[in-house]
């Protein structure tokens, strides 16, 4: 069994609990008293320069515990004030440290839109997502067979929330434009392997059709690669680790988008 197959299978057991507690109908309720979300698409490639989605991350698989954010609102918060565009919170428990606790605590703080960052398998994340506040939800085509990708893709535009399809190769990224995405997620890190491969986003970019949203997500280590990105056509780039590690995150958010910026030229 692979890395990502045992998140998955953890994934659905700490879901079916949760189903249990909170029936889907209450969730849908919630999620229509929870205001307007933000409509994200133009807002990721509104430029100049690639938009900076930093992600609230305690752990991960391949590295463990990467800190200890004690108020993860806090930190979403001098992430938007370094020039973020957006919050990713990750809610997957097991292996990433994330709750639903989390994503409220940063959606009450911050204004700027957030992404609700799961292993998604089926509609009742989504309602989760959105009746928690969140503005987008990752939806994984590694995790999802075609006719429930394209789903789950329609319902998550139905109720407001903007679906990242996350991609690794070319043939995910063809499924996920397929199913309908307008906002697509290269990720450089193999979910099964804990691989990563930093020239991905580059590879697999230029087959996306004209007028989808290209995020550019893991390989972060620096500012360097955040410009090697935008030079990669990147309309976001996602960054976790680099920034939760980050000593002053709000003044890393902000020299990553300097040095993704285009060069002013004159004087």
């Amino acid at each position: 069994m692979s890395v990502l197959d045992e998140i998955v299978e953890g994934v659905r057991a700490d879901l079916a609990v949760r189903r249990k507690r909170v029936p889907e109908a209450v969730l849908r309720e919630r999620a229509a008293a929870a205001g307007p979300p933000v409509d994200c698409v133009e807002l990721l490639r509104a430029g100049p320069g690639p938009a900076l989605i930093a992600e609230v991350k305690r752990a991960s698989p391949s590295k463990g515990a990467l800190a200890r954010i004690g108020a993860p609102a806090d930190l979403a918060a001098e992430y938007t004030a370094g020039g973020a565009a957006a919050v990713s919170v990750l809610t997957e428990q097991r292996c990433f440290g994330g709750s639903l606790d989390d994503l409220d605590a940063v959606r009450a703080r911050v204004t700027a839109p957030v992404l609700r960052k799961d292993f998604v398998v089926g509609a009742y994340q989504l309602w989760e997502a959105r009746a928690h506040g969140a503005d987008l939800a990752l939806l994984m085509v590694s995790v999802l067979a075609q006719p429930l990708l394209a789903d789950l893709v329609a319902l998550a535009t139905e109720i407001g929330l903007t679906p990242l399809v996350e991609a690794h190769d070319e043939a995910e990224a063809e499924r996920a434009v397929a199913a309908g995405a307008r906002v697509v997620g290269i990720n450089a890190r193999n979910l099964r392997t804990l691989e990563v491969h930093r020239q991905t986003f580059a590879r697999v970019a230029p087959h996306l059709p004209d007028g989808i949203v290209k995020v550019a997500e893991s390989g972060v280590r620096g500012p360097f690669d955040v410009a090697g990105y935008a030079t990669s056509g990147a309309d976001a780039v996602l960054v976790g680790e680099a920034l939760v590690r980050s000593p002053d995150p709000r003044a890393t958010v902000a020299a990553f988008l300097a040095a993704s910026r285009p060069a002013v030229v004159g004087g």
